[in-house]
């Protein structure tokens, strides 16, 4: 069997999919708010998750996530799609029990195609004790994979995106310029180290992450995707009343990642992301252009976002080994809801 290239066969690829978020605020704001005294968060918050009360002193918390490959590979894609579905249930500091899939697989491929699709995501389940127990596929022209994924916890120990205290640092979990990375790559232009060190961030679970800091004071959180750093930052700044002021020499970024910036290597999304966001975000004239690219490019199965204490923030540091970074700090509220430094 020849071998396909799933990047070949999309016109987006990973989190770079997603609809430009100004799109759907538009549509979600437009809808009559949903009336439940068990939901205890819902989409109008922006948080990872929504959260449901069992009425028990436990809550439901479900998220969905799919979209098209970023890698050729489908064992590969099939693992990054699972890491990046079950990184929501982990940014709302819970553990994830049982997922069901969503397929979308072109007919022209050989479902072998697909098991091994099915099998990479399986391999991220395994790993993070979570069951896939079913899920749907359909016929497309475009294949797509992703999970919709349940996770039960204690009702007092959720974390959400609007906790975040002034005084408190940010700690970012994973490298940033992914989608700057893959955009190189369907171009043939991506350095070999700098791919794979991607690609293993990508199928990295965020679990390590949490486990991490479930003893912690983790005051706000949430991952980095789609939206970019700056768009996640700003959801967290707004729930929370607070401004977060993010060190852009402090964030820690893919190595190739700023020269493939220069020479244009940047996916769609990162001017969807400033046109929703832009005017949230106020930069330092020391900021480059090359930076603001990197900090409004979408992600895909990105870090953890912590807004924690600067006493905890050191524990959690080092019991993550290098694999964390201090990026920012909370602020009172001041003008603009994000300040780069």
């Amino acid at each position: 069997m020849e071998k396909v290239r799933l990047t070949s066969l999309v016109r987006s690829s990973g989190c770079n999919a997603k609809l430009p978020p100004g799109d759907l605020h538009d549509v979600l704001s437009s809808l009559p708010p949903f009336h439940s005294d068990r939901l205890i968060g819902g989409y109008e918050a922006a948080d990872d998750a929504l959260v449901y009360d069992l009425g028990n002193g436990r809550v439901l918390i479900e998220t969905v996530d799919f979209f098209p490959p970023m890698v050729d590979d489908p064992f590969l894609f099939g693992e990054i799609a699972a890491a990046n579905a079950l990184s929501d249930i982990y940014a709302m500091g819970a553990v994830p029990a049982v997922a069901m899939s969503i397929a979308c697989f072109p007919s022209c491929l050989e479902l072998s195609v697909l098991r091994e699709i099915m099998m990479g995501a399986r391999s991220r389940t395994d790993e993070a004790g979570c069951v896939i127990a079913g899920g749907h596929t359909i016929a497309d022209r475009e294949p797509k994979f992703g999970l919709a994924v349940t996770a039960v916890h204690d009702k007092d120990k959720v974390w959400t995106n609007s906790g975040a205290k002034v005084s408190d640092v940010l700690v970012l979990t994973k490298k940033l310029g992914v989608g700057i990375l893959m955009t190189a790559s369907k171009g043939g232009e991506c350095p070999e180290a700098s791919f794979n060190a991607a690609v293993s961030a990508m199928r990295t679970l965020n679990r390590t992450a949490r486990d991490s800091a479930v003893d912690l004071s983790v005051h706000a959180a949430t991952d980095v995707t789609g939206f970019s750093l700056l768009g996640h930052a700003s959801e967290m700044s707004e729930a929370s009343g607070c401004t977060i002021a993010i060190d852009g020499s402090a964030v820690p970024v893919h190595d190739g990642v700023h020269d493939l910036a220069m020479f244009g290597f940047l996916p769609e999304g990162r001017y969807t992301n400033e046109d929703y966001i832009a005017e949230k975000v106020a930069f330092s004239d020391s900021t480059g252009q090359t930076m603001k690219d990197i900090l409004f490019s979408p992600e895909t199965s990105g870090g953890l976002l912590l807004s924690m204490s600067s006493f905890d923030a050191e524990i959690y540091l080092e019991r993550m080994k290098g694999s964390a970074w201090i990026i920012g700090k909370v602020l009172e509220r001041d003008g603009k809801p994000v300040h780069v430094l």
